[in-house]
């Protein structure tokens, strides 16, 4: 059975530690997609980085829209974060 994402954490770095439910975190880097454009030039603003960063669809996502619309949302495999991601040991989540 694949892990779920339980937490999310997001940095101004754009990287998100990302906690699964198995114990494992990973630190996943968003900054090459976002310097990349595209749809991620929406979450370029840092502040919209961090403060809409949220867990949608069952996996790390920004709720663009600010209203919880799983549609209007932008997400990322939760398969990609648990196989991409860096395997990190612990996070200070304060």
């Amino acid at each position: 059975m694949k892990p779920n994402i339980i937490q999310v954490k997001p940095t101004k770095e754009y990287i998100v530690y990302v906690f699964f439910d198995n114990g494992i975190i990973k630190a996943y880097s968003l900054k090459e997609d976002i310097e990349a454009g595209g749809i991620f030039d929406k979450i370029k603003d840092v502040d919209i980085f961090i403060n809409r960063c949220t867990i949608m669809n069952g996996t790390l996502a920004w709720d663009i829209s600010g209203d919880r619309d799983t549609t209007k949302c932008i997400d990322i495999c939760p398969d990609t974060i648990y196989e991409d991601g860096v395997t990190v040991k612990d996070v200070d989540v304060a």
